[in-house]
């Protein structure tokens, strides 16, 4: 059964601005006060990667976003090795921290009785 265009392009921007949001809260807390836009230009690299690389398996789509994410940050912050390496640890740390706490929030409603 084919996954619907509109169901596929949703779910991506959904990716983006969780991970645009968590790139914007690991930049503020170490570089300070920064626009949220590259926050989301960063956000684009792990979705699309995530995206793309989902057949693989979490280890090689963490892998391969990790590094991207790594250079991403670098670029668009203009930032050197170390405090870009800072922000991305910072940026996966948020992310799998937000990411498991609203995994556990929606299997917790789906037990709700109805």
């Amino acid at each position: 059964m084919a996954v619907p265009v509109v169901a596929l392009v949703g779910t991506f921007l959904l990716a983006v601005l969780f991970y645009g949001i968590t790139a914007h809260i690991a930049a503020r807390y170490v570089l300070g006060d920064v626009p949220i836009v590259r926050a989301f230009a960063v956000g684009l690299v792990p979705a699309a990667i995530s995206f793309a690389l989902q057949a693989y398996g979490p280890l090689v789509v963490i892998l391969v976003s990790a590094s991207a994410d790594f250079f991403a940050i670098r670029g668009i912050y203009r930032l050197q090795l170390r405090t870009a390496g800072l922000v991305t640890l910072v940026h996966y740390t948020v992310s799998a921290i937000a990411g498991i706490t609203i995994l556990n929030i929606v299997r917790l409603l789906s037990t709700a009785p109805t």
